[in-house]
């Protein structure tokens, strides 16, 4: 099964992407989803994140604003919280892998935001980064509710440049010439990886 990671900086359309190749038949995992599925209310890592960093559960769920107070700008507060959640998304991961694989998939989509930042091309046999002009970009980002300049900036420079993206990709899809434009370079990619074998699935599930 061939492992597909997708990704993009901020305000690139990923999201809307990973959504096509599913209407394509292509089996998704958005490692973005999953962790605000621990999150929420019964979510595993609430017990875990609530002794951890008491007063930022509420109504029986992480409330992400108050965690980001105790993380952000602490590197210490931030690789506790890393140690919490890693392993149940990385669980998530596997056992999504390990259902595709029984139904047969032929390859899978793993939508990933930081795919270069956090080294996640030895967990990917192929990948695709979403891409769009800088001051597209930005505006898309500025058009989200409680995002200011300050904070785009702050995002923007910690996340590797968009050019570096783009040459590290084995597929583009330019998501600033329409979403017809975007869905027929989905199609494409997904036609020019029908019938290739995937590797690091093998070392993966070792």
């Amino acid at each position: 099964m061939l492992l597909i990671g997708l990704t993009g900086s901020i305000g690139m359309g990923k999201s809307e992407t990973a959504k096509m190749f599913q209407a394509e038949g292509i089996p998704v995992y958005d490692a973005d989803a999953q962790v605000h599925k621990l999150y929420q209310a019964g979510g595993a890592a609430v017990p875990l994140i609530d002794a951890a960093f008491p007063g930022v559960v509420r109504d029986g769920a992480v409330d992400r604003a108050l965690l980001s107070k105790q993380v952000i700008g602490h590197p210490d507060a931030l690789k506790k919280l890393e140690a919490i959640v890693h392993p149940l998304v990385g669980g998530a991961n596997r056992a999504f892998l390990e259902k595709a694989m029984t139904d047969d998939a032929e390859m899978v989509l793993l939508d990933i935001p930081l795919l270069f930042e956090t080294g996640g091309r030895e967990r990917v046999d192929v990948i695709v980064v979403v891409s769009a002009p800088y001051e597209l970009q930005r505006e898309r980002v500025l058009a989200r509710p409680d995002m200011t300049e300050e904070k785009f900036a702050d995002i923007f420079a910690k996340q590797v440049p968009d050019a570096d993206k783009r040459s590290g990709a084995d597929f583009i899809v330019e998501s600033d010439k329409g979403l017809e434009h975007a869905r027929n370079q989905v199609k494409e990619i997904i036609a020019a990886l029908k019938g290739r074998d995937g590797e690091v699935l093998k070392k993966l599930m070792g």
